[in-house]
């Protein structure tokens, strides 16, 4: 068993969380509510690593505007582990972020990149599955990823695909992962469930940081310049001069997730085939799948009254939703505001949230 001493965790939540309107603001996004059970989706996030890393080893990347959110609700959490973001310039910049922090406390620390607003149901499993990763990262050669078995054809994610299997430990299938791929369309999503060798993108990485940082530098060298200049100004000023620094040149750089930037021009990804029952609440319809419906197939929260209503998603907060002869519709109350959108929509929400006076 690897010493997990030298692991750390960089969480990112930054996001704006726009495709969960209205519940979901711009002054306080989903992974700061309570979407699946009484926590926040950042406090479940630090939960699941009990065990593998300690408060003092956890790093939050997120906005500028929701620092004080992040302190509210992780108020255990280091002051200087809460790496603010002048402005969002996708994963791979918040990635470099955290692995420029954690190389200045462990120059060869294994670290973890995990999203805050992720649903886990067997946070053991999964705990089970995260040492693992850490042990196949341990020596510096491998990027580690968890892929997760899909079970139906999902046009909301991205899929990796694998060519070998490598071995198993305890159960755990490793595979050998050679390409990943965008959101499919539904049909080429069903050829994937059918020929196998598929698996849903989670999102979770798990490498050395001395290896993400070459990575960094060989495939993103205006993000590495970026870093550079950005731990000169720390070495020299501090934090505040690295903050200031940060401000003036951040927003320069280009917006590329993570995925693109590194994962997809890496040749030595190892994929862990994970069952821990995986959620990304990327949209309302994440909740649809996670609740109980009722015999018309409608999964309800709150106080709602539907006759003839089918196979709806309706969230009810602070008054009464009542519908009629409809199905198939999102339809969410919260503080005086009214969503009403075909579930087929959902991923759309987005676009109508950045027409809305004030972002919503």
């Amino acid at each position: 068993m690897i010493d997990t001493s030298s692991t750390y965790a960089v969480i990112l939540a930054g996001g704006s969380g726009e495709r969960f309107w209205p519940l979901s603001t711009p002054q306080r996004p989903k992974q700061f509510l309570p979407i699946v059970g009484d926590r926040s989706m950042l406090q479940q996030t630090v939960d699941r690593l009990a065990g593998i890393v300690p408060s003092e080893r956890v790093i939050v990347i997120t906005a500028r505007e929701y620092a004080g959110l992040v302190r509210e609700q992780l108020p255990y959490l280091p002051s200087e582990n809460v790496i603010l973001e002048p402005c969002g310039r996708d994963t791979a910049a918040a990635v470099g972020l955290g692995a420029l922090q954690v190389a200045r406390r462990c120059p060869q620390a294994v670290m973890l990149v995990l999203p805050a607003d992720h649903y886990i149901a067997r946070p053991e499993r999964f705990r089970r599955i995260l040492r693992l990763a850490v042990e196949k990262a341990f020596n510096g050669v491998q990027i580690v990823t968890l892929g997760i078995v899909p079970h139906r054809p999902e046009t909301g994610y991205g899929y990796i695909c694998c060519d070998q299997l490598l071995g198993q430990v305890e159960g755990i299938e490793i595979y050998r992962a050679v390409r990943f791929t965008e959101k499919p369309v539904l049909e080429t999503a069903r050829k994937y469930l059918a020929e196998g060798g598929y698996f849903w993108n989670s999102g979770m990485f798990i490498w050395r940081v001395d290896l993400i940082n070459r990575l960094i530098d060989k495939h993103l060298p205006e993000l590495s310049a970026l870093l550079r200049r950005a731990d000169d100004a720390w070495r020299f000023g501090g934090a505040v001069a690295e903050q200031e620094f940060l401000a003036e040149h951040y927003h320069g750089l280009p917006k590329i997730s993570v995925d693109y930037g590194i994962m997809e021009k890496a040749d030595n990804i190892l994929l862990l085939a994970s069952d821990f029952g995986w959620d990304d609440i990327g949209s309302w319809t994440a909740l649809e799948r996670l609740g109980e419906c009722d015999e018309c197939g409608n999964v309800v929260t709150g106080q709602a009254v539907l006759l003839d209503t089918y196979n709806c998603l309706v969230q009810a907060e602070g008054g009464l939703v009542a519908a009629l002869g409809v199905r198939d519709l999102i339809i969410v109350q919260h503080n005086g505001t009214l969503l009403i959108c075909p579930k087929e929509r959902a991923q759309e929400i987005k676009k109508l949230v950045q027409r809305l006076p004030g972002r919503g």
